[in-house]
């Protein structure tokens, strides 16, 4: 485990945060692998490949998110309870691993970061093999159990975090809130989806709960949760955390229609042939319908959810989310979030280094290329 000698040092800037906690992963999952390997070496096998997907990728947002939270209500890192935060907002990374393993089966997405997604190995193991049954398959299979291990892991790995018994009461209410927000946004998305909801109330609700909720709003609340922290400093997290979360995901709908593969580590357009219903996508339809333009809006509406779309039909869509004027309203609604956000942390008094460092993030959050 990671002594707090090595926390004090680490943790005084993001880069060290960030290595703090994928060494907590690393030591956690070391045991739970351990685990599986007494079930049998297949089961061990496929939790390596989840071992994987959280250790070799991610930005580790939500834990910085939640550990500032907590520092700036008051959490220092010279306390004896530091290394049981770090474990704790460590957890979240787990949470993250749930949501993208099940988004990638459920959007049909081929890569994450670059590799495969778990479903697509999965059936790729399964057909190389010569297994009974069909490959696509046992890959989904495979990834909605180790989506539910993953979210499984992170309850585990709060609850043996060493918080002290009244801070892990006190997480429980933001903890539990996350979950079910995360899901029930993931569900709106799946919805949306299926009933061709363009509009953008359905954009800003996936928005809100699928992502804003448990990306920045919770982890913030659940950090400051830990240290015990005023109900007006949790109410400006939360208004923060709300407005950064949505301006992160709206940079993201931007990222996936506009943003270099290399970066992303997802084609170019994924989105679109996925069908996600993004405020970019509805913000352009608006907007064609209001002008009159049937021809560019029937084009945009065509392309979302087609898994033939080629680099051809996306370069044809950026044109048209340009000439709408939806990329530029999407730029200004992320300044108009940032802007609202920091507002809010500068209406609370925030211990530093914290207050700097969340602006920070709200600036490289919304402004970021990958």
């Amino acid at each position: 485990m990671t002594n707090i000698e090595a926390v004090d040092t680490a943790l005084l800037d993001d880069t060290g945060l960030v290595t703090a906690v994928e060494t907590e992963l690393a030591a956690f999952l070391r045991d739970r692998t351990a685990d599986a390997v007494a079930i049998d070496p297949a089961f061990a096998d496929a939790t390596d490949a989840l071992v994987a997907f959280v250790l070799e990728g991610g930005k580790r947002i939500r834990p910085t998110f939640a550990w500032w939270g907590w520092r700036g209500a008051g959490g220092s890192v010279d306390s004896p309870e530091a290394v049981s935060v770090l474990r704790a907002v460590s957890a979240l990374e787990l949470i993250q691993a749930c949501a993208l393993i099940h988004d990638d089966l459920m959007d049909a997405s081929a890569t994450r970061r670059g590799r495969p997604t778990v479903h697509v190995e999965f059936a790729r193991r399964h057909a190389t093999a010569g297994w009974r049954g069909k490959p696509a398959r046992f890959g989904a299979a495979t990834a909605i159990l180790l989506g539910d291990l993953a979210l499984a892991w992170a309850d585990d790995m709060l609850r043996a975090a060493g918080l002290p018994p009244a801070a892990l009461v006190r997480a429980a209410p933001p903890w539990q809130a996350m979950r079910t927000e995360m899901l029930g946004g993931q569900f709106l998305d799946v919805l949306h989806q299926a009933t061709g909801d363009t509009s953008t109330r359905a954009a800003l609700q996936i928005d809100r709960y699928k992502t804003a909720a448990y990306t920045v709003e919770r982890p913030l609340h659940l950090g400051a949760a830990i240290a015990d922290a005023a109900p007006e400093l949790v109410s400006a997290y939360r208004r923060f955390g709300a407005d950064i979360g949505v301006a992160f995901q709206l940079r993201d709908d931007l990222l996936g229609v506009f943003g270099d593969p290399v970066v992303t580590g997802k084609p170019a357009g994924d989105d679109l042939r996925e069908g996600k219903r993004t405020l970019l996508l509805a913000l352009a339809v608006e907007r064609a319908e209001d002008r009159g333009r049937t021809q560019a809006r029937d084009a945009i509406t065509a392309a979302i959810g087609d898994p033939d779309l080629d680099a051809a039909g996306v370069e044809r869509i950026r044109d048209l989310l340009t000439e709408l004027g939806a990329v530029q309203a999407m730029e200004h609604r992320i300044a108009a979030l940032t802007g609202s956000a920091l507002d809010a942390l500068s209406a609370v008094e925030i211990a530093e280094p914290a207050a700097t460092a969340l602006a920070g993030l709200a600036e490289m959050a919304t402004r970021r290329r990958s």
